[in-house]
This record gives structure tokens, sequence and C-alpha cells, in this order.
């Protein structure tokens, strides 16, 4: 089993939105780099569900990846914001996974707070200059997170 973080903005997509839809595709991930990172996961492996882009940016929720990788249908779609006109259906580009809801923390932990966390070690969330919307997350480190709640 892998653990990984999940980037969201929360006025396009939130913890409150995953909780209501129980189940969502994670759609629209175009960096090669996170898409990669969704191509390793499994079902069952758990996610944190981080709020970005906002007034307090932070750890928001748990989830679990809800199937396996397959093709993000949003990339042939002309009219999606995330249509990709080069990709290919035979050979397509970009990859999603469903997620589903697992829990809402008791607070937000926020990225200051996580950015404290020598235990994170290079954690690449707290890395100047990261933008990857997908993340892996050591055993270690899900521990240290969590044990902030």
């Amino acid at each position: 089993m892998q653990r990984w973080l999940m980037k969201t903005e929360p006025d396009t997509f939130s913890i409150d939105d995953l909780q209501r839809r129980k189940i969502e595709p994670w759609n629209g991930v175009r960096n090669y780099q996170a898409r990669n990172f969704i191509r390793a996961m499994r079902r069952g492996d758990p996610v944190l569900i981080y709020h970005s882009s906002c007034a307090v940016p932070g750890v928001a929720g748990i989830g679990k990846v809800a199937s396996a990788p397959y093709p993000d249908p949003t990339q042939f779609d002309p009219k999606s914001e995330y249509f990709d006109a080069g990709s290919d259906r035979g050979d397509p580009r970009w990859t999603l996974v469903d997620v589903a809801f697992v829990r809402k923390l008791q607070r937000v932990i926020t990225l200051d707070e996580l950015k404290t966390l020598r235990s994170l070690g290079d954690f690449a969330l707290i890395r100047r200059g990261n933008r990857l919307s997908v993340l892996p997350v050591s055993k270690a480190q899900w521990q240290a997170i969590l044990a902030l709640e």
C-alpha cells in the first residue's frame, strides 16, 4: 500500500464536496510527474485531501483511491477546460482515479504547521516552489501529519 496527498482548490472542489458526493473522478491533472503518481495508485490507497490556493492551505480530510487508474475523459472533450487536442484515444496522455470520501479531519492541518515538522524530512509539499497536485507520502510522514490533528 502506498499513501498519497492530492491537492484541490476548495472553491472548485472541497472535502465537503467529496463528502456529499461520496466518490469523485479526480480529473484535470495535467502535469506528467503527477500523472505518473496517479498511474502508480492502487484501489484502497489512502489519500490526504489538501486544500490549496486558499486563505489557509492545509490538509482537510482523508480519502481513498476507489478505482484503478483509467484515462481522464476530459482530455477528449473539446468543451472541457482540461481538453488536450494532442491526446490520442489509442494512447491517452492523461489518467485519473476515482477518490472516495473517508472522513474530514477535526480541523485543517495548515501548511504553516507542516513546515515546522522536522519529522517530514524532505517532503515535497513543503519544498519551496513545488506545485505538484499529487504527491507520495511515506508512512512516517502520514503518521506525523495526522498526529497534529
